[in-house]
């Protein structure tokens, strides 16, 4: 059975949930949105930053922290941005890492997104 996870980030018109749990794993897709909903202004820096609060909050959310995470995917539109998503990635995670992938696109559905993070994590017990 899956469950959706209960966070304070923003309620999404959209038919989502921003978190769900299925046998112990947290299924997670993390955008650089505000508690209004706005994506934040300030470039590559603080949408990552926003993206990874985000992420955070939602494992913390689940029963979870970072070192739960198995595998992270990083969504950016610009090639040069990911030394700026690895230093910052690299305050939040630490060793033992979990898989990742980075993957550069041409956008994403809200014109002003540089960065989407997303993720699964272990956890001890669905929520």
């Amino acid at each position: 059975m899956v469950h959706p996870v209960k966070t304070d980030l923003f309620a999404s018109s959209a038919p989502l949930s921003w978190a769900s749990v299925g046998n112990g794993i947290l299924f997670t897709a993390q955008i650089p949105i505000d508690a209004a909903g706005n994506v934040v202004a300030g470039g590559i820096a603080a949408q990552t930053r926003q993206t990874l609060d985000n992420l955070i909050h939602t494992l913390e959310c689940a029963g979870g922290d970072a070192s739960s995470l198995t595998q992270v995917l990083i969504y950016v539109t610009d090639r040069e941005h990911l030394a700026t998503v690895n230093s910052l990635y690299a305050e939040y995670v630490r060793e033992p890492y979990p898989n990742r992938a980075a993957i550069i696109v041409s956008g994403f559905a809200r014109e002003e997104m540089l960065v989407e993070m997303v993720a699964y994590a272990a956890l001890e017990v669905d929520v």
